[in-house]
Protein backbone atom coordinates (compact mmCIF):
# COMPACT_ATOMS: atom_id res chain seq x y z
CA UNK A 1 0.00 0.00 0.00
CA UNK A 2 1.49 3.33 -0.95
CA UNK A 3 1.66 6.39 1.14
CA UNK A 4 -1.48 8.08 -0.80
CA UNK A 5 -3.58 5.02 -0.12
CA UNK A 6 -2.77 5.67 3.91
CA UNK A 7 -3.54 9.19 3.92
CA UNK A 8 -6.42 8.42 2.27
CA UNK A 9 -7.52 5.51 4.89
CA UNK A 10 -6.72 7.57 7.82
CA UNK A 11 -9.56 9.97 6.79
CA UNK A 12 -7.77 13.31 4.51
CA UNK A 13 -9.18 13.39 0.94
CA UNK A 14 -6.28 13.87 -1.99
CA UNK A 15 -7.11 15.91 -4.39
CA UNK A 16 -5.77 16.97 -7.66
CA UNK A 17 -4.19 20.35 -8.23
CA UNK A 18 -4.22 20.31 -12.04
CA UNK A 19 -6.86 19.81 -14.86
CA UNK A 20 -5.79 19.58 -18.47
CA UNK A 21 -7.25 17.71 -21.82
CA UNK A 22 -4.64 15.77 -21.96
CA UNK A 23 -4.96 14.46 -18.35
CA UNK A 24 -8.26 12.99 -19.23
CA UNK A 25 -7.90 11.60 -22.79
CA UNK A 26 -4.31 9.85 -21.61
CA UNK A 27 -6.33 8.15 -18.77
CA UNK A 28 -4.30 9.57 -16.62
CA UNK A 29 -6.41 10.68 -14.61
CA UNK A 30 -8.39 7.79 -14.02
CA UNK A 31 -5.28 6.18 -12.84
CA UNK A 32 -4.71 8.48 -10.24
CA UNK A 33 -8.01 7.48 -9.25
CA UNK A 34 -7.69 3.94 -9.19
CA UNK A 35 -3.86 3.41 -7.68
CA UNK A 36 -3.30 6.95 -5.64
CA UNK A 37 -6.68 7.44 -4.05
CA UNK A 38 -7.21 10.88 -5.92
CA UNK A 39 -10.94 11.62 -4.99
CA UNK A 40 -11.16 15.25 -6.75
CA UNK A 41 -9.62 17.91 -8.49
CA UNK A 42 -9.04 21.85 -8.35
CA UNK A 43 -8.12 24.42 -11.17
CA UNK A 44 -7.53 28.06 -10.90
CA UNK A 45 -6.82 30.16 -13.74
CA UNK A 46 -3.29 29.87 -13.77
CA UNK A 47 -3.59 26.10 -14.09
CA UNK A 48 -5.65 26.58 -17.10
CA UNK A 49 -3.36 29.08 -18.55
CA UNK A 50 -0.15 26.56 -18.26
CA UNK A 51 -2.75 23.80 -20.11
CA UNK A 52 -3.77 25.59 -22.76
CA UNK A 53 -0.30 27.08 -23.54
CA UNK A 54 1.32 23.59 -22.93
CA UNK A 55 -1.00 21.58 -24.98
CA UNK A 56 -2.30 21.11 -28.26
CA UNK A 57 -5.55 19.33 -27.28
CA UNK A 58 -7.13 22.92 -27.31
CA UNK A 59 -6.08 24.41 -30.49
CA UNK A 60 -8.70 22.62 -32.75
CA UNK A 61 -11.59 23.36 -30.40
CA UNK A 62 -10.73 27.16 -29.80
CA UNK A 63 -10.44 27.75 -33.34
CA UNK A 64 -13.86 26.43 -33.87
CA UNK A 65 -15.69 28.16 -31.38
CA UNK A 66 -13.71 31.80 -32.04
CA UNK A 67 -15.17 31.30 -36.03
CA UNK A 68 -18.34 31.44 -34.36
CA UNK A 69 -17.39 34.81 -32.92
CA UNK A 70 -17.92 33.93 -29.06
CA UNK A 71 -15.84 35.97 -26.79
CA UNK A 72 -12.33 35.11 -25.66
CA UNK A 73 -14.05 34.88 -21.95
CA UNK A 74 -17.25 33.24 -22.58
CA UNK A 75 -14.86 30.40 -24.54
CA UNK A 76 -12.52 29.83 -21.85
CA UNK A 77 -15.60 28.70 -19.58
CA UNK A 78 -17.18 26.60 -22.25
CA UNK A 79 -13.50 24.49 -22.72
CA UNK A 80 -13.38 24.62 -18.96
CA UNK A 81 -16.67 23.32 -18.19
CA UNK A 82 -16.59 20.86 -20.71
CA UNK A 83 -13.52 19.68 -19.01
CA UNK A 84 -14.27 19.54 -15.29
CA UNK A 85 -17.85 17.70 -16.71
CA UNK A 86 -15.63 15.22 -17.91
CA UNK A 87 -13.76 15.03 -14.54
CA UNK A 88 -17.03 15.06 -12.49
CA UNK A 89 -18.27 12.46 -14.00
CA UNK A 90 -15.44 10.42 -13.36
CA UNK A 91 -15.25 11.34 -9.78
CA UNK A 92 -19.52 10.74 -9.77
CA UNK A 93 -19.41 7.48 -8.48
CA UNK A 94 -17.10 8.56 -5.24
CA UNK A 95 -19.20 11.26 -4.84
CA UNK A 96 -22.60 9.38 -4.73
CA UNK A 97 -20.75 6.83 -2.34
CA UNK A 98 -20.01 9.12 0.04
CA UNK A 99 -23.34 11.38 -0.23
CA UNK A 100 -21.42 14.20 -1.38
CA UNK A 101 -18.38 14.65 0.87
CA UNK A 102 -15.95 13.76 -1.87
CA UNK A 103 -15.24 13.22 -5.52
CA UNK A 104 -15.58 17.26 -6.12
CA UNK A 105 -14.46 19.27 -9.04
CA UNK A 106 -14.07 22.71 -8.57
CA UNK A 107 -14.17 25.97 -11.28
CA UNK A 108 -13.43 29.49 -10.30
CA UNK A 109 -15.34 33.01 -10.87
CA UNK A 110 -13.54 35.00 -13.17
CA UNK A 111 -10.52 36.64 -10.74
CA UNK A 112 -11.45 40.46 -12.04
CA UNK A 113 -14.72 39.69 -9.75
CA UNK A 114 -12.53 39.25 -6.34
CA UNK A 115 -13.96 42.52 -4.94
CA UNK A 116 -17.56 42.61 -6.89
CA UNK A 117 -20.12 41.27 -4.28
CA UNK A 118 -22.93 41.12 -7.01
CA UNK A 119 -21.19 40.16 -9.84
CA UNK A 120 -19.02 37.33 -8.27
CA UNK A 121 -22.50 36.12 -6.90
CA UNK A 122 -24.47 36.23 -10.33
CA UNK A 123 -21.58 34.34 -11.57
CA UNK A 124 -21.27 31.60 -9.41
CA UNK A 125 -25.09 30.96 -9.85
CA UNK A 126 -24.58 31.18 -13.31
CA UNK A 127 -21.66 28.40 -13.75
CA UNK A 128 -23.10 26.09 -11.60
CA UNK A 129 -26.33 25.81 -13.31
CA UNK A 130 -24.59 25.65 -16.43
CA UNK A 131 -22.37 22.60 -15.25
CA UNK A 132 -25.43 20.72 -14.72
CA UNK A 133 -22.96 18.74 -12.25
CA UNK A 134 -23.56 17.94 -8.88
CA UNK A 135 -19.83 17.69 -7.26
CA UNK A 136 -19.36 21.01 -9.00
CA UNK A 137 -17.70 23.65 -6.28
CA UNK A 138 -17.61 27.13 -7.52
CA UNK A 139 -14.38 28.75 -6.08
CA UNK A 140 -15.04 32.39 -4.79
CA UNK A 141 -12.09 33.81 -2.90
CA UNK A 142 -12.63 35.00 0.80
CA UNK A 143 -11.68 38.50 0.21
CA UNK A 144 -14.03 41.08 2.21
CA UNK A 145 -16.47 41.35 -0.66
CA UNK A 146 -16.06 37.69 -1.37
CA UNK A 147 -17.69 37.01 2.22
CA UNK A 148 -21.44 38.03 1.68
CA UNK A 149 -21.12 35.89 -2.08
CA UNK A 150 -20.39 33.02 -0.31
CA UNK A 151 -22.98 33.57 2.41
CA UNK A 152 -25.80 33.95 -0.73
CA UNK A 153 -24.28 31.05 -2.99
CA UNK A 154 -24.49 28.42 0.06
CA UNK A 155 -28.39 30.28 0.82
CA UNK A 156 -29.09 29.91 -2.36
CA UNK A 157 -27.73 26.07 -2.40
CA UNK A 158 -24.62 26.81 -4.90
CA UNK A 159 -21.51 24.77 -3.32
CA UNK A 160 -18.73 26.71 -3.06
CA UNK A 161 -15.19 26.45 -3.29
CA UNK A 162 -13.57 29.63 -0.75
CA UNK A 163 -10.23 30.46 -2.45
CA UNK A 164 -7.20 32.70 -1.19
CA UNK A 165 -7.08 32.01 2.97
CA UNK A 166 -4.06 32.55 4.38
CA UNK A 167 -4.91 33.02 8.07
CA UNK A 168 -6.69 31.85 10.91
CA UNK A 169 -8.65 35.21 10.68
CA UNK A 170 -9.55 34.94 7.31
CA UNK A 171 -10.52 31.41 7.56
CA UNK A 172 -12.86 31.79 10.33
CA UNK A 173 -14.54 34.55 8.33
CA UNK A 174 -14.96 32.06 5.40
CA UNK A 175 -16.57 29.65 7.57
CA UNK A 176 -18.70 31.90 9.60
CA UNK A 177 -20.24 33.11 5.68
CA UNK A 178 -20.79 29.56 5.29
CA UNK A 179 -22.29 29.22 8.38
CA UNK A 180 -25.10 31.77 8.29
CA UNK A 181 -25.90 30.92 4.75
CA UNK A 182 -26.86 27.63 6.26
CA UNK A 183 -28.83 29.19 8.98
CA UNK A 184 -30.67 31.20 6.57
CA UNK A 185 -31.66 27.37 5.09
CA UNK A 186 -33.00 26.42 7.62
CA UNK A 187 -34.79 29.44 9.20
CA UNK A 188 -36.52 29.23 5.04
CA UNK A 189 -37.13 25.66 5.73
CA UNK A 190 -34.75 24.55 2.84
CA UNK A 191 -32.39 21.94 2.86
CA UNK A 192 -28.98 23.06 4.75
CA UNK A 193 -26.90 20.32 3.53
CA UNK A 194 -24.66 22.08 0.86
CA UNK A 195 -21.40 21.67 0.68
CA UNK A 196 -18.40 23.46 1.33
CA UNK A 197 -14.55 23.41 1.63
CA UNK A 198 -12.08 26.49 2.81
CA UNK A 199 -8.86 26.63 1.18
CA UNK A 200 -5.81 27.85 3.06
CA UNK A 201 -2.76 28.48 1.24
CA UNK A 202 0.17 27.54 2.57
CA UNK A 203 3.60 27.24 0.75
CA UNK A 204 3.47 30.63 -0.01
CA UNK A 205 4.08 32.03 3.21
CA UNK A 206 7.64 30.17 3.29
CA UNK A 207 8.16 31.76 0.24
CA UNK A 208 8.03 35.58 1.40
CA UNK A 209 9.86 35.08 4.42
CA UNK A 210 12.53 33.34 2.95
CA UNK A 211 16.07 34.97 3.38
CA UNK A 212 14.20 37.39 6.31
CA UNK A 213 14.19 34.90 9.56
CA UNK A 214 17.30 32.76 10.87
CA UNK A 215 17.80 29.39 9.40
CA UNK A 216 15.93 27.45 11.90
CA UNK A 217 12.80 28.89 11.10
CA UNK A 218 12.85 28.09 7.31
CA UNK A 219 10.29 26.30 5.81
CA UNK A 220 8.21 26.58 9.20
CA UNK A 221 5.74 29.05 9.03
CA UNK A 222 3.52 27.78 6.70
CA UNK A 223 2.86 24.79 8.91
CA UNK A 224 2.71 27.20 12.11
CA UNK A 225 0.10 29.01 10.38
CA UNK A 226 -1.98 26.16 9.12
CA UNK A 227 -1.76 24.58 12.89
CA UNK A 228 -3.01 27.62 14.19
CA UNK A 229 -5.96 27.25 11.48
CA UNK A 230 -6.64 23.33 12.18
CA UNK A 231 -7.08 24.44 15.79
CA UNK A 232 -9.67 27.06 15.25
CA UNK A 233 -11.20 24.59 12.94
CA UNK A 234 -11.29 21.72 14.89
CA UNK A 235 -12.90 24.29 17.93
CA UNK A 236 -15.74 25.19 14.81
CA UNK A 237 -16.22 21.85 14.34
CA UNK A 238 -17.13 20.89 18.32
CA UNK A 239 -18.98 24.03 18.98
CA UNK A 240 -22.72 24.37 19.96
CA UNK A 241 -23.57 26.52 16.33
CA UNK A 242 -22.51 23.54 14.15
CA UNK A 243 -23.63 20.81 16.52
CA UNK A 244 -27.30 22.56 16.44
CA UNK A 245 -26.56 23.08 12.54
CA UNK A 246 -25.91 19.10 12.21
CA UNK A 247 -28.54 18.50 13.85
CA UNK A 248 -30.63 20.26 11.36
CA UNK A 249 -29.11 17.94 8.88
CA UNK A 250 -26.15 20.76 7.61
CA UNK A 251 -22.70 19.62 6.35
CA UNK A 252 -19.75 20.92 7.82
CA UNK A 253 -17.43 22.84 5.69
CA UNK A 254 -14.30 20.88 5.78
CA UNK A 255 -10.77 22.61 5.57
CA UNK A 256 -8.60 22.14 2.41
CA UNK A 257 -4.71 22.61 2.50
CA UNK A 258 -3.76 24.16 -1.00
CA UNK A 259 -0.51 25.37 -2.24
CA UNK A 260 1.15 22.27 -1.01
CA UNK A 261 3.76 22.06 -3.45
CA UNK A 262 7.55 22.72 -1.78
CA UNK A 263 8.81 25.96 -3.13
CA UNK A 264 12.39 25.70 -1.77
CA UNK A 265 14.21 23.25 -3.76
CA UNK A 266 16.22 22.24 -0.32
CA UNK A 267 13.44 21.07 1.42
CA UNK A 268 11.45 17.89 0.79
CA UNK A 269 9.52 17.29 -1.46
CA UNK A 270 6.64 16.32 0.77
CA UNK A 271 7.28 18.49 3.41
CA UNK A 272 3.57 20.00 3.17
CA UNK A 273 1.63 16.93 2.94
CA UNK A 274 3.53 15.01 5.44
CA UNK A 275 3.06 18.28 7.76
CA UNK A 276 -0.91 18.09 7.61
CA UNK A 277 -2.12 14.48 7.41
CA UNK A 278 -4.89 15.15 9.05
CA UNK A 279 -8.30 13.21 9.17
CA UNK A 280 -11.91 15.19 7.12
CA UNK A 281 -9.67 17.54 5.66
CA UNK A 282 -8.48 17.64 1.78
CA UNK A 283 -4.80 18.07 0.40
CA UNK A 284 -4.86 19.07 -3.09
CA UNK A 285 -1.94 18.03 -4.33
CA UNK A 286 0.19 19.19 -7.22
CA UNK A 287 0.65 16.59 -10.13
CA UNK A 288 4.65 16.46 -9.06
CA UNK A 289 4.05 16.84 -5.35
CA UNK A 290 1.44 13.81 -5.59
CA UNK A 291 3.56 11.40 -7.02
CA UNK A 292 6.52 12.12 -5.32
CA UNK A 293 4.33 11.77 -1.99
CA UNK A 294 3.17 8.13 -3.77
CA UNK A 295 6.70 7.19 -4.49
CA UNK A 296 8.59 8.06 -1.36
CA UNK A 297 6.42 9.72 1.49
CA UNK A 298 5.95 8.66 4.64
CA UNK A 299 2.21 9.22 7.19
CA UNK A 300 3.65 9.59 10.55
CA UNK A 301 1.39 10.88 13.13
CA UNK A 302 -1.29 13.30 12.72
CA UNK A 303 -1.09 16.74 13.25
CA UNK A 304 -2.57 18.05 16.51
CA UNK A 305 -6.35 18.77 17.14
CA UNK A 306 -4.48 22.01 19.09
CA UNK A 307 -2.16 23.06 16.64
CA UNK A 308 0.52 21.49 18.64
CA UNK A 309 3.38 23.93 18.54
CA UNK A 310 2.12 26.71 16.31
CA UNK A 311 1.80 29.46 18.55
CA UNK A 312 5.24 28.83 20.07
CA UNK A 313 6.72 28.74 16.42
CA UNK A 314 4.53 31.68 15.77
CA UNK A 315 5.77 34.14 18.77
CA UNK A 316 9.73 33.29 16.77
CA UNK A 317 8.45 34.51 13.76
CA UNK A 318 6.92 37.63 15.38
CA UNK A 319 10.35 38.30 17.40
CA UNK A 320 11.95 37.70 13.92
CA UNK A 321 10.28 40.51 12.91
CA UNK A 322 7.56 39.08 10.87
CA UNK A 323 4.09 40.50 11.06
CA UNK A 324 1.93 37.22 10.38
CA UNK A 325 -1.41 39.97 10.44
CA UNK A 326 0.24 42.61 7.73
CA UNK A 327 1.88 39.30 5.85
CA UNK A 328 -1.57 37.44 5.26
CA UNK A 329 -3.12 40.70 4.14
CA UNK A 330 -0.43 40.84 1.54
CA UNK A 331 -0.46 37.15 0.73
CA UNK A 332 -4.48 37.39 -0.18
CA UNK A 333 -3.70 40.42 -2.45
CA UNK A 334 -0.65 38.73 -3.69
CA UNK A 335 -2.51 35.90 -4.65
CA UNK A 336 -5.30 38.13 -5.91
CA UNK A 337 -3.46 39.29 -8.60
CA UNK A 338 -1.20 36.22 -9.58
CA UNK A 339 -4.80 35.12 -10.48
CA UNK A 340 -5.72 38.08 -12.52
CA UNK A 341 -2.62 38.16 -14.48
CA UNK A 342 -3.01 34.37 -15.04
CA UNK A 343 -6.49 35.38 -15.99
CA UNK A 344 -5.12 38.09 -18.52
CA UNK A 345 -2.59 36.00 -20.25
CA UNK A 346 -5.14 33.15 -20.81
CA UNK A 347 -7.46 35.32 -22.31
CA UNK A 348 -4.73 36.59 -24.32
CA UNK A 349 -3.92 33.23 -25.55
CA UNK A 350 -7.18 32.30 -26.92
CA UNK A 351 -7.90 36.04 -28.39
CA UNK A 352 -4.71 35.58 -30.28
CA UNK A 353 -5.31 32.49 -32.46
CA UNK A 354 -8.52 34.84 -33.53
CA UNK A 355 -6.64 35.12 -36.54
CA UNK A 356 -5.75 31.94 -37.31
CA UNK A 357 -9.23 30.91 -36.78
CA UNK A 358 -10.22 33.63 -39.48
CA UNK A 359 -7.61 32.11 -41.68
Amino acid sequence: MNATQLLHNLGQSIWLDNITRDLLNSGTLKRYVTELSVTGLTSNPTIFDHAFKSSAAYDAAIRAKLRNGISAEALFFELALEDLGRAADLFRPIHDHTDGVDGWVSLEVSPLLAYDTASTLVAAKALFVRAKRPNLLIKIPGTKEGLPAIEEAIFAGVPVNVTLLFSREQYVAAADAYLRGVERRIAAGLNPAVASVASLFISRWDVAVSGEVPDELRNRLGVAIGGRAYRAYRELLDSPRMQRLMNDGARPQRLLWASTGTKDPDASDTLYIEAFASPFTVNTMPEPTLKAFADHGEVGDLMAADGGNAEAVLAEFEQAGIDVVALAARLQQEGKDSFNKSWEELLGSIASQRGVAAG
